[in-house]
């Protein structure tokens, strides 16, 4: 994926939990399906597998699902 096709999702706080983002960013429709797709392995953080929802992330991190990559912007 060329950096261009990375879509910023612009954070009020400083951080922000992993299933939350994924709600955010429409990753996943709601919590739980959220916390299915996190638990099953299916998505990365920087480029890495991370199986916590509550993983907390800041601005520059990635999040990649299902094809797509998203990064964590502050306002």
């Amino acid at each position: 994926m060329a950096p261009d096709d990375i879509e910023d999702v612009p954070i009020r706080d400083d951080m922000i939990r992993l299933g939350q983002l994924m709600k955010l960013a429409n990753l996943a429709e709601d919590g739980l399906q959220a916390k299915e797709f996190i638990e099953n392995s299916q998505v990365q953080v920087n480029g890495e597998t991370e199986t916590r929802r509550g993983r907390q992330l800041h601005a520059g991190d990635t999040v990649s699902f299902g094809g797509q990559t998203v990064r964590v912007t502050r306002r």
